[in-house]
């Protein structure tokens, strides 16, 4: 756009003042016209001096696709253009008042009649009218755009002259909707417009708007562009008439334009690109468009941010959400290359995506969205127009979809001007874009201006939007009128050059003007605008995160290409819209029946509702919902199962009610896995486990009064007998040959030749026995033989009774159990005890997915024999008390089951660590503040205490202090009897020896049996008497003397008549 009234070296250097180039703006394209199909290429326009070919073929062939939009320059073939060439050089042209540019911007609506139509004019922000001309009969090119149209109802284009002041100037027009700016000397400018029928009326007016709004805002801001007006003039074109749009373009350089707006896709922007290039005139862009790497394209820039970057925003939103997995959802084929950073990440980061297009023709999305939910797909990216966005919400509220566990992104700009009110409380993670820098006061102010003034003139916003909010098009549309104007403003001398198509004669300021729009740098309504001096694209531009929360939307963060992303408020719960407390939520709890976590209440009376349950877990979800502040329901899960996969990889039991989302928390011992971590979301684990042995107690037999034997087996009880009897009798041998075992009988009588050996064979018994009861006796063995017997002897009895002595404290001391089974290797080596768990719960899994080789061994065993996997705990406690059976579970269970049935205990220690968590669906926004509020009570104790109220108590007595037990008769009663057996034998020998003796006694004093017994028994019952008479002995008479002689019972003589010695002494009894 011209700046402000020709500069003073302007006029010094005697610039000519020739006639103003358009500016050609674009509007929204609609998914598919009325006519041709939109098409990404163009035009592809030859090298100057390349031969020229029929306009309708170049048509045809641009909307086919056919043609690149850079290279020919389009020349009219001789003979074709009769009408228009005379037209051309029929029109007088007239320079403005020297010293002022004015800018005429003139509006056409409506259509051409046969009895014609009035001309809306406006001149310096004045409408007026005026009648149309006839139109001349159609040739040439307008003969042709007449036959395109010719199917299409309302095709026809309505001619109409720009007028700058009062006279009259050549049309502008242009595909769809055209909007001619042109200015009074020395510039000229024109603007494009789309025109549509149907629901986008609104925005193409909304767009026609910001145009006449931002030239209004130029005019009356004096300092931005002194000594200028604009005016405007506005025609409209069909979608997608490229042969229309090369002939307006051609029109619009024969007026001398210095730059040209739009359009922004489809092959009218391809044949519109070429000419720019061919003729070096800036082309400005303001939508998106797909530029390959080789574009030759240098005349153009797009105020659209690039692709490249809007793709690498939604990359780096989804890795800070950690998303592991999620849907892409595009509208068109070119939402493939607009993501194509996205779609490239499985490649490079640890995200599964899922590809899906919206279904074309139709704005009916609900099959779409139905199979997505039937298959569980939460996270959905979404690339599509703010139209088709508002269906999609619309539909998906009707589907059940727009609830806390789906996060939508979309990556249109205009969601902010999307009504969502009735989304706010829904639940809903709605994330999106926006370019619209409404933080600055400035461009606040802007916005409220056009709001005010587009509620006067649509106070009926589109269907889904709000009423008066400015459209990133419109917004886009006002930085290009601005930032054009700028640089004309500040562009050094320049004429302008009214071009040709049919020749070969560039612009020559065309690359001089086209740099000081790149190298411009403008703070407008969509933030900071930077040119890429070398592709044209803005690659530098700040992006609003804005997601819907129970307020509205709301900014939580920011993304440019050289900060990256920043975000400032994002909830980390996956959800951004969900509030921060979980206050006066009411939330699906899903269980099972597992004691002590989960019970049902003992009660006389009929409970209903949560007071039915009882447990750990009841008073642990108690303790959760105080600290959040919810409310929750109770239900009991219909299969009663916790949750695996079967073949085909569903779930079943709780964790297929948290897919469904038919619970929004599992509490239970539920085990965390990483299987399950894949389907669900777990809290922090509140109890820390591992798999252990269930199994019963082996049976304690009574001990025997003789289990002071134990200690040695019989065997060795029999192998010492026998070693004592041949030691002994060895010992008897060796002392009888041996003569050294022989000695003096009488000491005191040197000359006796009598010896004796005192190792008779009951003395050597005795001895035996001495030694082995640590006891020792009075015989001695005095040869060197025998006194190695006795030492040898000596030895293998302490080695026997220390050894006796040791094992009879261990035997006597601890009762030993003896169990069968004491680790996992000890069930997988044997087959004998039966072995399982439950089935389809975490223990089963584990040994599934185990490569251990004993677990794998196991598994083996149970997967052979389903019979030993059971449906629940209780079966399988009752299978361990009825039957020769081991039950694998849960150490905590395992201890809650043996404080309450003293019959069975646990086996072995851990085989594995793990933890019991709240489950809670994917993606779900309750898990961390659970897993804060878990923590919490564990830093409180409430989780130890909470245990120790349901494990320890009425459980199983204390067992006894083995390390120390008391001995009772039933270990050592044996003894006892041992001892009484050896009194009572005693008292009999002794009985014997008493009766013999005094038989033999009797004999001998010549007295009666009886009388000698009764002063025996007499005398050995007088206590106080220790000292008694010894029998006498006979006396032995001397012929001359008598002398009394002591007899020994052991000396002896046979009788009394052998009592007479070699002395020659005589017996004397007396």
């Amino acid at each position: 756009m011209g700046g402000g009234g020709r500069s003073v070296g302007e006029r010094q250097a005697g610039v000519p003042r020739g006639g103003g180039p358009p500016l050609w703006f674009p509007t929204r394209l609609p998914r598919e016209g009325p006519g041709l199909r939109a098409s990404g290429t163009g035009l592809r326009l030859g090298e100057r001096g390349a031969p020229a070919w029929p306009p309708e073929q170049a048509v045809a062939e641009a909307d086919e696709g056919k043609l690149s939009p850079t290279s020919r320059l389009l020349r009219p073939a001789p003979g074709r253009l009769p009408a228009l060439a005379h037209r051309r050089r029929s029109r007088p042209r007239r320079s403005a008042p020297r010293g002022r540019r004015s800018f005429v911007f003139a509006k056409y609506g409506g259509r051409r009649s046969a009895s014609g139509r009035g001309e809306e004019r406006r001149r310096d922000g004045a409408i007026s009218s005026s009648v149309a001309q006839p139109a001349p009969e159609p040739s040439g090119l307008d003969a042709l755009a007449a036959r395109v149209g010719a199917g299409n109802p309302g095709a026809a284009i309505p001619t109409a002259r720009v007028s700058l002041r009062d006279q009259r100037q050549p049309s502008c027009s242009e595909w769809r909707a055209r909007v001619c700016l042109s200015v009074s000397s020395p510039s000229e400018h024109g603007g494009i417009f789309e025109y549509v029928d149907g629901p986008n009326a609104q925005v193409m007016n909304a767009e026609e708007q910001a145009f006449r709004f931002s030239a209004n805002i130029i005019n009356r801001n004096r300092t931005l562009l002194p000594n200028t007006t604009l005016t405007y003039d506005i025609q409209r074109i069909h979608f997608h008439d490229s042969f229309e749009a090369t002939k307006k373009a051609c029109d619009q350089l024969a007026l001398g334009v210095v730059a040209i707006f739009g359009p922004s896709q489809g092959s009218c922007t391809n044949a519109v690109q070429s000419i720019c290039n061919a003729l070096e005139v800036p082309h400005i862009q303001l939508r998106w468009k797909h530029h390959p790497l080789d574009n030759k394209d240098t005349f153009y820039v797009n105020l659209y941010p690039d692709y490249a970057s809007l793709s690498h925003a939604i990359l780096d939103l989804v890795q800070y959400l950690k998303w592991r997995s999620a849907t892409v959802v595009y509208d068109d084929s070119t939402g493939l290359i607009r993501l194509q950073e996205l779609i490239m990440a499985p490649s490079r980061y640890n995200i599964r995506l899922k590809i899906r297009q919206l279904p074309l023709d139709t704005e009916d999305t609900r099959p779409l969205l139905k199979e997505m939910k039937r298959g569980r797909e939460f996270r959905i990216i979404f690339d599509c127009t703010h139209t088709m966005a508002v269906h999609i919400l619309k539909q998906a509220m009707a589907m059940g979809m727009m609830t806390e566990y789906y996060h939508f992104i979309f990556t249109t700009l205009d969601l902010y001007a999307l009504d969502l009110e009735q989304y706010r409380y829904s639940g809903v993670n709605l994330t999106g874009f926006r370019i619209l820098n409404v933080e600055n006061p400035h461009v606040s102010a802007i916005i409220d201006k056009w709001s005010m003034e587009r509620l006067q003139t649509a106070p009926k916003p589109e269907p889904g939007l709000m009423a008066g909010v400015m459209m990133t098009d419109a917004a886009l549309l006002y930085d290009a009128v601005h930032i054009v104007s700028v640089c004309y403003q500040r562009a050094p001398q320049m004429t302008v050059n009214s071009l040709q198509c049919h020749r070969h004669k560039a612009w020559r300021f065309g690359g001089r003007f086209m740099n000081f729009i790149k190298e411009a740098q403008w703070e407008g309504l969509t933030g900071r605008i930077v040119f890429n001096k070398t592709s044209g694209l803005r690659t530098d531009f700040d992006l609003d995160i804005i997601s819907l929360k129970e307020e509205g939307l709301e900014k939580v963060g920011v993304w440019s290409p050289s900060e990256g992303l920043n975000i400032t408020e994002i909830a980390r719960r996956q959800g951004p819209n969900v509030t921060d407390s979980l206050t006066n939520r009411s939330l699906v709890v899903t269980t099972v029946l597992e004691e002590p976590f989960i019970m049902f209440t003992k009660s006389d009376t009929v409970l209903s509702g949560n007071k039915r349950f009882e447990g750990y877990c009841i008073d642990l979800l108690a303790e959760v919902a105080r600290i959040l502040g919810f409310s929750y329901e109770i239900r009991l899960v219909e299969d009663g199962k916790y949750g695996a996969q079967d073949e085909k990889g569903q779930w079943n039991g709780m964790i297929r009610e948290l897919i469904d989302h038919k619970a929004d928390l599992a509490v239970a011992p539920l085990t965390i896995t990483h299987v399950r971590e894949k389907a669900i979301d777990f809290s922090k684990p509140f109890m820390t486990l591992g798999i252990s042995i269930l199994y019963r107690k082996a049976n304690g037999t009574n001990p025997s009064i003789f289990s002071f034997l134990n200690p040695l087996s019989p065997d060795i009880w029999m192998y010492i007998l026998l070693a004592y009897l041949g030691v002994s009798c060895v010992l008897f041998v060796i002392a009888r040959f041996s003569p050294y075992e022989w000695y003096d009988a009488h000491p005191c009588n040197p000359g006796s030749d009598m010896v004796e050996n005192n190792f008779t064979l009951l003395n050597s018994f005795w001895f035996g026995m001495g030694a082995l009861m640590q006891q020792g006796s009075e015989l001695m063995p005095k040869a060197l033989s025998t006194r190695i017997i006795g030492g040898i002897w000596w030895f293998f009895t302490l080695i026997i009774i220390s050894s006796y002595t040791a094992n009879l404290a261990a035997f006597l001391t601890v009762e030993r159990m003896e169990s069968p089974i004491d680790s996992a290797d000890d069930l997988a080596k044997q087959t004998k005890i039966e072995y399982g768990a439950v089935k389809d719960g975490a223990t089963m899994t584990f040994f599934k997915k185990s490569k251990i080789s004993t677990f794998e061994k196991m598994w083996a065993f149970m997967s052979s024999k389903p019979s030993v996997l059971v449906k629940n705990n209780e079966e399988g406690i009752q299978r361990a008390l009825t039957s020769d059976y081991a039950l694998l579970m849960e150490s905590t269970t395992i201890e809650y089951i043996t404080q309450r049935n003293c019959n069975l205990t646990q086996v072995g220690g851990l085989i594995d660590t793990k933890g019991y968590g709240i489950g809670t669906p994917m993606g779900s926004p309750y898990r961390d503040k659970i897993t804060i509020a878990i923590l919490q009570l564990q830093e409180e104790a409430k989780l130890h205490a909470m245990k120790d109220k349901w494990w320890r108590s009425n459980g199983c007595p204390e067992e006894e202090n083995k390390e120390a037990s008391a001995l009772g008769i039933q270990n050592i009663g044996g003894l006892f009897i041992v001892l009484a057996a050896g009194l009572i034998l005693s008292v009999f020998v002794a009985t014997v020896e008493f009766i013999y003796r005094l038989r033999k006694t009797a004999e001998r004093e010549q007295r009666s049996f009886c009388s000698a017994m009764a002063d025996e028994i007499r005398l050995s019952l007088t206590c106080h008497r220790r000292v008694k008479h010894k029998p006498q002995p006979p006396i032995m008479v001397k012929t001359d003397a008598v002398i009394n002689m002591h007899t020994f019972n052991d000396r002896r003589l046979p009788g009394k008549d052998n009592m007479t010695c070699n002395t020659g002494l005589t017996p004397v009894f007396p």
